[in-house]
């Protein structure tokens, strides 16, 4: 059997790895368009911190670990996948034959087209190439202006702040974080990092890039212009499938896959961001680019390219952040549902102390939950959802005091045990 897997990144590996264990004798294969050894995207800011050499960014840190697990790493850009005759077409026309293929091609930078958004210092941080053009400008007291205040963003944010440069955060939502806080706790946020130091522009954007005087010249919506040193580019992200193009792979936004990360195409499997994969709570197709899933997603591929047949739950929101020294989550469907579905919730603000909960409910069910500043039980919160569990009288006690919610999940575990 010969296993082919294009992507590199965790859940590539995983897969990889995964296979490995499940079948000893059979071939593995994994594609990387990097000329670096497989590395975490997540440990970039790390690398940024300087709490960790490029070296700590690799996923296995022995020389030897992929000759040993007779893992084959192939470094080259798939340009097409022929499934009717189960090869793969490599950019530099070489070609390459699988019996099973997994597709883990994550995901790219979300390039906007402003005008000027292609001049020297401007960039993405998404490779290791990229942290290091970063690293060589953004130098203490230099002028950064960062485009973007999602998940991805605020890491950055983060990793620039310790870099001790003047930093200047540009937002097109009306909130920081906007696809995983809700309004009051994305503007909680936003007062958070303002207080230390950094300028946060929110409902703004950025309409053009221009050089001048040696530097960068930002203009926003609001007509203000901005100079820069650096400029940052966090717009988001979008799947990697162009290259699918002509496979017969069913693709909307992302690779529609089943519970068992399976496509549309016969012994094509796909895992991770680049997916639409089975949402936790709708069982509808949703993109869900966030990790733990993905390593999930992989685990489930790879038993089934094996032979298994495993099963995925669902892609589930899981969001945990730190800004500045402020510890912000969300799990599942955090801004809640409309009343006529079932939908009621409870919102505690203690903007004195930054601290922040809500909690949303299905009936007596928690289907999603947000918070700012709880460090404590935080994973009861997750637990909740995930187990979807009656809450019964749990829930009015829930909404009288959300404080309460790890006593509501032992509560449930003890019920459920």
């Amino acid at each position: 059997m010969k296993h082919v897997i294009i992507g590199n990144g965790p859940t590539g590996l995983v897969a990889a790895e995964t296979l490995r264990r499940l079948q000893p004798d059979a071939e593995i294969a994994l594609i990387g368009d990097e000329s670096e050894p497989p590395y975490s995207r997540m440990a970039i800011p790390y690398f940024l911190q300087g709490n960790i050499p490029e070296s700590g960014t690799h996923l296995r840190k022995t020389h030897d670990h992929y000759a040993t697990q007779r893992i084959h790493l192939i470094e080259g850009k798939v340009a097409k996948v022929d499934a009717k005759a189960k090869q793969l077409e490599f950019a530099s026309g070489e070609r390459l034959p699988y019996d099973r293929l997994l597709i883990a091609t994550g995901s790219r930078p979300v390039t906007p087209p402003i005008p000027g958004i292609d001049l020297p210092n401007v960039h993405t941080c998404w490779t290791i190439e990229d942290a290091r053009a970063i690293a060589a400008l953004a130098k203490p007291g230099a002028r950064v202006l960062q485009l973007g205040a999602g998940f991805i963003g605020c890491i950055i944010m983060e990793a620039l702040a310790v870099r001790g440069v003047e930093l200047t955060v540009v937002e097109m939502g009306d909130r920081m974080v906007p696809r995983m806080m809700t309004p009051k706790a994305g503007g909680m946020i936003k007062a958070w990092v303002e207080k230390r130091g950094v300028a946060v522009h929110v409902s703004e954007a950025i309409t053009a890039i221009k050089q001048k005087d040696g530097a960068l010249s930002v203009t926003l919506s609001t007509g203000s212009e901005l100079a820069a040193d650096l400029v940052i580019c966090a717009a988001g992200v979008r799947p990697n499938i162009e290259f699918l193009k002509g496979s017969g792979i069913t693709m909307e936004r992302g690779i529609r896959v089943d519970s068992q990360m399976q496509t549309n195409v016969t012994d094509i499997y796909a895992a991770g961001d680049v997916t639409e994969a089975v949402d936790f709570h709708t069982g509808k197709p949703e993109l869900n680019a966030i990790q733990p899933n993905a390593v999930d997603q992989a685990r489930v591929a790879a038993h089934n390219m094996a032979g298994g047949s495993a099963v995925s739950g669902g892609s589930l929101a899981i969001n945990v952040l730190d800004t500045l020294g402020l510890i912000s989550t969300s799990f599942g469907q955090w801004q809640g549902i409309n009343k006529k579905e079932g939908g009621s919730g409870v919102e505690l603000v203690d903007e004195a102390n930054c601290r922040y909960l809500s909690l949303q409910f299905k009936d007596d069910v928690m289907i999603g939950a947000t918070s700012i500043g709880w460090t404590d039980h935080v994973g009861a919160l997750r637990g909740l959802v995930q187990t979807q569990a009656a809450l019964g009288e749990w829930k009015e006690r829930l909404l009288a005091d959300p404080t309460c919610f790890m006593a509501a999940y032992l509560a449930s575990a003890q019920k459920a045990a």
